[in-house]
């Protein structure tokens, strides 16, 4: 009896050990493992009215690339683009490695773009299209929700075009936007 009494208690005891403990709560992303962000260029389209869009995709903690797309809303605009595409790759130099993508940033970008040039007002506005490479530096707030606030200032210089073509090009703006 004893003996049997002893075998029971191991049995149970083993199946009890053995069970997986499962939960019920669901995983949630977090904003460690969101890679990918829109933003908005706020300074040009309240001025402009200019809509600048930026796409970014988060490759490490310290790299990522993407693109900006600029559209002029106005004909009238004193602003020398019209249309520009503007891929971009940045270095990030956090301090701390809370998380990637933020703090302060070197960016190296390539731009093409087309517009008016609005010079010369003596003659008709010539349309133009060129190509630049520039550099930019910024810094990037993200708060645990997601929204992004970044400022960028960068200059480039204008390779090919035509008599028309500006020589150098501004990259600059204070953006709004969201982590997802």
């Amino acid at each position: 009896m004893k003996k049997t009494y002893l075998l029971f208690c191991i049995m149970v005891s083993a199946l009890v050990f053995c069970q997986e403990t499962i939960t019920d709560k669901p995983t949630e992303t977090t904003i460690f493992d969101r890679k990918h962000e829109l933003k908005v260029g706020a300074v040009k389209l309240l001025a402009g009215p200019i809509l600048e869009v930026t796409y970014e995709y988060i490759y490490s903690k310290n790299f990522t690339y993407g693109s900006s797309i600029l559209v002029n809303l106005s004909k009238n605009s004193d602003y020398p683009e019209d249309f520009s595409v503007t891929p971009f790759a940045r270095f990030y130099f956090q301090e701390t490695k809370e998380y990637g993508a933020k703090g302060f940033f070197v960016e190296g970008f390539a731009k093409y773009f087309a517009g008016n040039n609005n010079i010369n007002y003596y003659s008709t506005n010539e349309k133009y299209s060129a190509g630049a490479l520039g550099l930019a530096l910024g810094k990037k707030w993200i708060n645990s929700s997601g929204f992004v606030f970044e400022t960028l200032i960068g200059f480039g210089r204008t390779l090919g075009g035509n008599i028309n073509t500006p020589e150098a090009v501004f990259r600059g703006d204070l953006f709004l936007g969201y982590r997802f």
